[in-house]
């Protein structure tokens, strides 16, 4: 009997260790460490150097130091965007890819192309809106002109000596030289580069006329003295470039286009992470010194919650139809 009770005290013994231990395993699992573990990838579905890209390094920057995880930047250019926006709609939703978009992916594309290998709406968590963004018209430094009268002038002169290039076919910067052309009747060319970076180059080196692109993009070079700006294209004047007129004071009314910047994740990414991310977005753009370096590149801050970024993606891409059937502007 006492033999009995031993080996029954020691069987409970051994199974309360037993569970202690179990225990002990699951409580980690159950208490996970937070979000993020490990780096998280943004995707810059445009070339290093652009507008998109400086923006982008910029938040990945302090983002990371917020989430104590870095943020590497991976650059994807490529049909208008379309190549990187869709290698994120395809990742895994877990909060380790996510996609520096715009109004050319999540506006103009889901326009242009037929056959976009991601769906706008379908394929994403929206986490914010980050900033919008005026576009400038400019010309290589030593061009004949320095107002929109006189480019308009020097072009309906010897039409065939000219042409504007863009950013690449179907983007903001293509849709903005459509518009221009289609409003002033001159039949310039389009030339379409794989970023804006290229095609700033040819513009610097005169190889082209004319280019349009947010001031983001242009700001380094407009500062250098490389590139001169005819005109700015929102309703009223640009902070940073207070001396340049918009298109409607030289006197094409009705000429108003523009960006915007936003922070996006594969669709079905757990909500507790986009907020997480949400967050972290919204902390730094409101940094002093981050909204300062924003709007020296020429954007805009204005960040918006998941529910408010999703409502501005499904009123934009109408909104870009009637403006593309407008400008007559195709992808080649």
């Amino acid at each position: 009997m006492e033999t009995t009770m031993k080996k029954r005290a020691l069987v409970k013994s051994m199974m309360a260790g037993l569970t202690t231990g179990l225990l002990g395993l699951a409580l980690p699992a159950a208490a996970a460490d937070p979000y993020p573990q490990r780096p998280i990838r943004m995707v810059i579905p445009f070339a290093a150097g652009g507008g998109t890209d400086v923006l982008g390094r910029l938040l990945a920057q302090k983002m990371g130091e917020g989430l104590k995880q870095p943020i590497v930047v991976d650059n994807k250019p490529g049909a208008g965007g379309s190549v990187g926006t869709a290698d994120v709609a395809k990742a895994t939703p877990d909060g380790y890819t996510i996609l520096l978009g715009s109004s050319s992916t999540h506006g103009i594309n889901p326009v242009l192309y037929s056959k976009l290998p991601y769906d706008a709406i379908k394929d994403f968590s929206p986490i914010g809106e980050i900033a919008t963004n005026k576009f400038v018209m400019a010309v290589p430094a030593n061009f004949p002109a320095k107002n929109l009268q006189e480019f308009l002038a020097v072009t309906r002169a010897n039409p065939e000596k000219h042409n504007y290039a863009s950013s690449g076919n179907g983007t903001t910067s293509h849709l903005a030289g459509a518009l221009f052309v289609q409003m002033s009747g001159i039949p310039l060319p389009h030339i379409p580069y794989k970023s804006n970076v290229p095609g700033l180059n040819d513009l610097i080196a005169g190889r082209v006329s004319v280019m349009f692109d947010n001031i983001t993009a242009m700001q380094g070079q407009l500062q250098a003295g490389l590139v001169r700006p005819i005109a700015t294209t929102g309703d009223v004047r640009s902070p940073i470039l207070k001396d340049v007129p918009t298109m409607e004071e030289q006197g094409m009314k009705g000429y108003r286009i523009g960006g915007w910047f936003c922070l996006l994740a594969p669709a079905g990414t757990p909500p507790e992470i986009v907020n997480r991310l949400h967050a972290e977005l919204a902390r730094v753009v409101a940094m002093p010194e981050v909204r300062d370096k924003m709007i020296a590149i020429g954007a805009d801050p204005q960040v918006s919650t998941p529910a408010e970024l999703a409502k501005l993606i499904a009123t934009e891409i109408p909104r870009w139809k009637g403006m593309v059937e407008t400008a007559g502007a195709k992808v080649e």
